[in-house]
C-alpha cells in the first residue's frame, strides 16, 4: 500500500473521529444515554400480557391511559437486522378503531438529571439532541416522539414517517434549549415517548417543534392509530440520545455484562436458586448483609420468598440490606431469604 494511500486512510479515520468527539464531547465513548438501548437485558421476563403503566424490558415502561385497546410487550428475537439480536416488540391485542379524546398508548424511557449535563440544557451554549432508532412495523404512517424536561416543566416533539415494512433507521433531530437546567440528581430529568396511540388531546395544529412549556395540544400531531387492528406490531431497538442536531453517529454497542450491571442500578431480579441463609448471631438475631450486585441509584423497594421464618430488613442503603429474623439462641435452625428482588427504578 503506498503512502498516500496510508496517509488519505489516516485521514479519513481522523475525521470520523473528530465527528464522533464533537457530537460527544468524548469522541464516541460513552456517547448514548440510553440504557439497554439494544434491548439484551430483561430481568422480568420476556412477555408481558395486557400491559398497562408497568416497566417490562428493562428501563422502559408502557403507558396506557383511557384506552379501550390492549396491548402485549414482549422481548422479541431480531434475525433480519445486522448487528442486533434483540428489540421491544408491541402487539396490538384488542383493537380500537374509535380513539377517545383522551387516549394515548406509548413506550416510555426515564433518565437521570446527572446524566444529562451533557447537553447544556439551560445555557447559553446549550446543545442539541439527536434522537435515533430503528423500527419495524406492519402499520405505515406518521410516528410521533415527545421529549419531557420534567424538572422544568418544559416539552418538545418530533416525528418519522413509516413506509414500509422493512427494518428502516430513523433519527429526529430536536432542539437546544436554553431556558430550564436538568437537575444534578438521581431523580428523572428527561421522559421520552414513543407514541403508538393518541387522541385528540394531543393531535391539532402543528406538531410543536419547539421547546415550550408543557401542554397536550399539538404534541403528537399526525400520530397513527396504531390500536386500530390486532394485526399491527411495532419492534423498536438500536435507540441512541446523544448531542447534536445533525446526523446521527453510529449506534454504540456495550456488551452484555455491562448492559446488566447498568440496569441492574434501577432493579434486579434473583432467581429462586439464590439464597442468603441468615447465619450470623447478633443479639438474639441471626442476620447477614445482602450486598446488591451493583450500586442502585437510590435505597430500592425490598420484595423476596421467606424459608424457616418470617424476615425482616432493616438498615436498606443503595448498596445493601440488613436481613434479619429474631431468635432466641444460636441455634442452627433453617432461615433463607431467596428470590430476592430490589426496585429503584425512575
Amino acid at each position: 500500500m503506498s503512502l498516500a494511500r496510508d496517509i488519505a486512510d489516516l485521514g479519513a479515520v481522523t475525521s470520523r473521529l473528530d465527528t464522533v468527539g464533537a457530537a460527544s464531547g468524548s469522541f464516541g465513548i460513552g456517547r448514548n444515554v440510553i440504557l439497554n438501548s439494544a434491548m439484551m437485558i430483561s430481568q422480568r421476563g420476556t412477555s408481558f400480557a395486557s400491559v398497562g403503566n408497568v416497566y417490562h424490558l428493562d428501563r422502559f415502561h408502557f403507558y396506557k391511559q383511557n384506552a379501550g385497546s390492549a396491548f402485549t410487550v414482549s422481548q422479541s428475537s431480531v434475525t433480519d437486522l445486522a448487528g442486533f439480536a434483540n428489540a421491544l416488540k408491541v402487539d396490538c391485542t384488542t383493537a380500537d378503531t374509535s380513539t377517545a379524546s383522551n387516549e394515548q398508548a406509548y413506550i416510555g424511557y426515564k433518565a437521570e438529571g446527572q446524566d444529562l449535563q451533557r447537553f447544556q440544557k439551560g445555557h447559553a451554549t446549550a446543545l442539541g439532541f439527536t434522537l435515533s432508532f430503528y423500527v419495524k412495523t406492519n402499520k405505515a404512517g406518521v410516528y410521533t416522539v415527545k421529549m419531557f424536561d420534567r424538572d422544568n416543566s418544559r416539552d418538545v416533539s418530533g416525528s418519522y414517517t413509516v413506509a414500509d415494512a422493512n427494518w428502516n433507521r430513523y433519527t429526529i433531530n430536536f432542539p437546544a434549549d436554553t431556558t430550564g437546567k436538568f437537575d444534578d440528581d438521581n431523580a428523572s430529568s428527561l421522559e421520552i415517548f414513543f407514541n403508538l396511540v393518541n387522541g385528540s388531546d394531543t393531535q391539532g395544529g402543528t406538531l410543536n417543534t419547539a421547546w415550550r412549556s408543557v401542554a397536550d395540544a399539538s404534541g403528537a400531531t399526525g400520530q397513527v392509530n396504531f390500536s386500530d387492528s390486532t394485526s399491527n406490531d411495532w419492534e423498536i431497538t438500536g435507540i441512541q440520545l446523544e448531542t447534536g442536531s445533525g446526523t446521527a453517529t453510529d449506534f454504540e454497542h456495550r456488551t452484555f455484562g455491562d448492559e446488566l450491571a447498568r440496569c441492574q442500578r434501577y432493579f434486579y431480579k434473583g432467581g429462586s436458586t439464590d439464597r442468603l441463609r441468615l447465619a450470623q448471631y447478633v443479639s438474639s438475631h441471626k442476620g447477614n448483609t445482602f450486598f446488591y450486585p451493583s450500586t442502585m441509584r437510590a435505597a430500592p423497594s425490598l420484595s423476596r420468598t421467606d424459608v424457616g421464618g418470617t424476615i425482616s430488613a432493616v438498615a436498606s442503603t443503595d448498596k445493601s440490606v440488613f436481613l434479619y429474623i429474631v431468635s432466641a439462641t444460636s441455634d442452627n435452625t433453617y432461615h433463607e431469604a431467596n428470590s430476592i428482588t430490589l426496585d429503584a427504578e425512575l
